[in-house]
């Protein structure tokens, strides 16, 4: 079996398109095409449906798809190996990062990593910290930084970073000159919360609900998908809200928003490395994630 086409194939799979596909991998569309035929002739089967300009695998094409991709993440260690041996590191990486690792830690730590490796390439993929985990599963991504402890036997974490969330107005609020705010003067504030399966907001979440806060209390008018639409809608003074300090550093030392503490209590939180348990890292991974964690050490030493 030709890895090129395996390769061709999942592509199709995971993009749903021809087109897409071709695009990807640097094709002709009849090219690609002709590979997924030759691929079905020679195993005897349809490995893809083809619904009007979407592409979806048959349940054949299922089953092939999953053992396609381990024979690819093979094909890549062992050449990733190989350099290894040679005294070189070189190969892909996908990174799984919720979005204040991914926006505020990674680029650092991938910037470094590269003057020491400038062969090797890496792709982060942001999301919340609920979509990190489903790709650690389902062997989207190596690894992921996320944001929030999650409950699920198939995941090993590590707490490499850490994070402070923090109540945040614009300049003009009545709280903005306050030296704190108590927690019950939240409950009638206009509110902007990131969305479901954010770890901003599960942490969030958390620790009102153990100060003895539900947040069935809370007056929420905006879910937002991102943090930095969450930043834009308190500077526009749609509400208030409780986000990462990282996030609103800059915007801290400019004063276009104002950070304030919750009275007797403090909202720390921090950034796991996710892993699949059992899942044996890539070289190139495991290269990465002893930086990552040496990083970690020495930021964590200068506290």
């Amino acid at each position: 079996m030709d890895i090129h086409r395996l390769v061709v194939f999942c592509k199709v799979i995971e993009l749903q398109s021809f087109t897409k596909a071709a695009d990807a991998v640097c094709l002709t569309q009849p090219t690609v095409s002709e590979h997924i035929r030759a691929l079905e002739e020679s195993l005897g089967e349809k490995l893809v449906d083809r619904l009007g300009r979407e592409v979806l695998p048959t349940p054949a094409g299922k089953i092939l798809y999953q053992y396609a991709r381990d024979i690819i993440q093979l094909r890549d260690e062992a050449i990733q190996a190989l350099d290894k041996f040679k005294g070189n590191l070189s190969g892909n990486l996908v990174i799984g990062s919720s979005t204040i690792p991914g926006t505020y830690i990674l680029p650092q730590l991938i910037g470094s990593f590269k003057s020491l490796h400038p062969s090797i390439q890496i792709r982060v993929r942001i999301s919340s910290s609920a979509e990190v985990v489903d790709r650690i599963l389902d062997g989207g991504v190596e690894f992921g930084l996320i944001g929030a402890r999650w409950d699920d036997r198939r995941i090993l974490l590590e707490e490499v970073f850490s994070d402070e969330l923090v109540l945040i107005v614009y300049p003009e609020h009545r709280w903005a000159k306050a030296p704190s705010v108590v927690i019950e003067e939240i409950a009638d504030e206009p509110f902007i919360f990131r969305e479901k399966g954010s770890g901003t907001r599960i942490v969030m979440t958390r620790a009102l609900e153990a100060a003895g806060f539900p947040m069935s209390r809370m007056r929420v008018i905006a879910e937002m998908g991102s943090t930095e639409a969450v930043r834009q809608a308190v500077k526009a003074r749609i509400g208030v809200a409780i986000i990462s300090s990282q996030a609103v550093a800059e915007d801290l030392e400019r004063r276009t928003l104002v950070a304030l503490p919750l009275k007797g209590m403090q909202i720390s939180r921090p950034f796991y490395l996710a892993q699949r348990k059992n899942r044996q890292p890539s070289p190139l991974c495991t290269a990465f994630l002893n930086h990552l964690r040496a990083e970690a050490a020495e930021k964590n030493a200068r506290k």
